[in-house]
């Protein structure tokens, strides 16, 4: 295994308080948890390490490189899902033009790109759903299930073809059975080689232990504040509102 994310004593404080931290977290190209309950700064932590939000001290290194001083590459080689108000999908599109919008935003400006047809549907998504059944090109997004409509985004996600996949909020999908196919899932796209880090409110045991698999996992909630704040957008640095 290697080291693709160490972070010593990385914090954040915006404005109005403390938002993580201090975090010490060192995780390979396996499945990653850092869990901590709700206002624990699991969300700000992750874009944090996506190189996304600039932190306010400590260190950490991300695929090889410095953050915040070398976000860029961090920004093209990762990739973010699950984020609330960042990757959220429009429940009246379909799932052919959700694909066809992310690859018209990977494509060069002058390429042009056609619509998604099921073959095109099915390269996308069949990686990502493995046995989830999956949706036809125009399936509107509100026709999915909560399990197809993460995974969905997930897919989405992962046509950038990152090397580093974050995904939030373990606990969106609330019925164990869903989250068991998550975490089957993102079990199965870090077999495939693509390393993830997922936030989950608590560790999973259970169903871990039914999956047999064994995420490395960092309770962030042993330094974070007692009355975390919300992180203030001006200490951002790049805060993508996209599915990069």
């Amino acid at each position: 295994m290697s080291i693709i994310v160490r972070a010593h004593d990385l914090a954040l404080h915006s404005k109005r308080g403390a938002v993580y931290g201090p975090v010490n977290v060192v995780a390979d190209d396996g499945l990653t948890v850092l869990h901590g309950p709700a206002g624990s700064g699991r969300t700000s932590l992750l874009l944090t390490l996506a190189g996304r939000m600039k932190p306010t001290s400590g260190v950490a290194e991300v695929l090889g490189h410095e953050l915040p001083r070398r976000a860029r590459p961090v920004q093209r080689a990762t990739a973010i899902a699950g984020f609330q108000g960042i990757d959220t999908l429009e429940e009246s599109v379909t799932v052919g033009a959700a694909i066809r919008e992310r690859a018209a935003w990977l494509a060069p400006w002058w390429a042009i790109v056609r619509r998604t047809d099921d073959a095109e549907l099915r390269r996308v998504l069949a990686p990502v759903f493995g046995h989830v059944p999956l949706p036809t090109a125009d399936t509107l997004i509100w026709d999915l299930d909560e399990v197809q409509t993460v995974l969905l985004r997930i897919a989405l996600a992962m046509m950038s073809e990152p090397k580093l996949l974050f995904f939030d909020q373990i606990e969106q999908l609330q019925a164990p059975a869903a989250r068991l196919v998550l975490w089957q899932r993102l079990d199965a796209i870090t077999r495939a080689g693509t390393a993830v880090v997922a936030s989950a409110a608590a560790p999973d045991i259970e169903l871990w232990n039914e999956l047999g698999i064994a995420p490395l996992a960092f309770d962030i909630s042993i330094t974070a504040p007692e009355a975390p704040a919300i992180a203030d957008p001006d200490d951002a640095i790049d805060l993508i509102l996209e599915h990069a």
